[in-house]
């Protein structure tokens, strides 16, 4: 029976909406993050902060959970090719949390893992599971994924711990205030500027925030029948980077224009996901279109910008790179 739950990465996007829905349906959440909650006091409060970078040792004061949820990691593909260090991190902390689990007797882990594994999807096939290929691993967080994934079947294998892999797939919607693509366009359609696009057909599987933690939840509800599964959470859906940037003008009736460039080191140009397996083993079944979804997410960003310290927070985040 699962009841208390340990979530790493608890006040990023994923991890924020997760816990709502987790504390919603009633499990008792232990948020852990690096960071403070931005979006909600309540797991502000309770957050227990955390470096995942050194071993939890006594973080957790005794307390517990039934299940840890590991979501914590440097996300930012092209930042890993920028600084290697960053993939290099994603594998410790994933090391940290399993050597955890093992030394304080918990039984069931679920990670989140990334489509970035898969490399390409040539001629707009989608990816199954078991499709994956270490040759294929285009940056320094790809391999950290890989990796991650080598380690947690090493930890079942060894260890008996049971576990669950989740592929994302470009997550986006409401609590990202991020440098994402999403989030990036809207901060530069609300003020005219033009957006660039690295890579004219380059083509993604876009997933609703909803959708996301609508899969992750109902694997905590099945979990020790799918134990030893790996699922992709995704739509099966691929959209071009292009056409998304148009349909944020378009919604936001900006006058921003859209220029292409060539391709980023270690970005991929195509993924569609298959998500049969989560269809058929736990009942998922993403409708929202990306329109829909873009049109909501909109809705949530012009008000959430009306707050001085969320548009601080965003501004912030493009300034270091230059692109605010």
């Amino acid at each position: 029976m699962i009841k208390t739950i340990l979530v790493t990465g608890s006040s990023g996007t994923v991890g924020t909406a997760l816990t709502l829905e987790l504390n919603r349906r009633k499990y008792h959440v232990i948020p852990l993050d690096i960071k403070p909650s931005l979006w909600d006091k309540g797991i502000d409060r309770r957050t227990v902060r955390c470096d995942l970078r050194k071993p939890l040792g006594n973080k957790l004061r005794g307390r517990k959970p039934d299940l840890i949820i590991h979501l914590a990691a440097n996300a930012r593909v092209h930042d890993s090719v920028v600084n290697p260090k960053l993939g290099f991190d994603n594998y410790v902390m994933m090391y940290n949390v399993l050597e955890y689990a093992r030394q304080a007797g918990v039984e069931r882990v679920l990670f989140s893992s990334s489509r970035e594994i898969y490399g390409e999807s040539p001629g707009g096939r989608r990816r199954r599971e078991d499709t994956t290929d270490v040759t294929q691993m285009k940056s320094p967080y790809t391999a950290s994924k890989f990796g991650s994934e080598a380690m947690i079947g090493a930890y079942r294998q060894c260890y008996g711990i049971k576990t669950v892999i989740a592929r994302l797939s470009n997550v986006y919607g409401r609590f990202d205030v991020s440098e994402r693509v999403i989030p990036l366009f809207m901060y530069y359609a609300m003020r005219n500027r033009d957006m660039a696009v690295f890579g004219k057909e380059k083509k993604l599987d876009f997933t609703f925030i909803d959708e996301c933690v609508d899969g992750l939840v109902r694997i905590v509800e099945r979990f020790d029948r799918v134990a030893g599964l790996t699922f992709n959470i995704a739509t099966g859906r691929g959209e071009r980077l292009v056409d998304l940037a148009a349909m944020i003008v378009r919604n936001m009736q900006a006058e921003s224009k859209i220029k292409t460039g060539v391709k980023r080191t270690g970005e991929i140009s195509s993924f569609i996901g298959d998500i049969t397996l989560a269809r058929n083993k736990l009942g998922y079944r993403p409708k929202v279109t990306l329109e829909t979804g873009l049109v909501r997410n909109i809705e949530w960003y012009v008000k959430a910008m009306k707050e001085r310290r969320v548009y601080e927070t965003q501004r912030r985040n493009l300034a270091k790179r230059g692109w605010a």
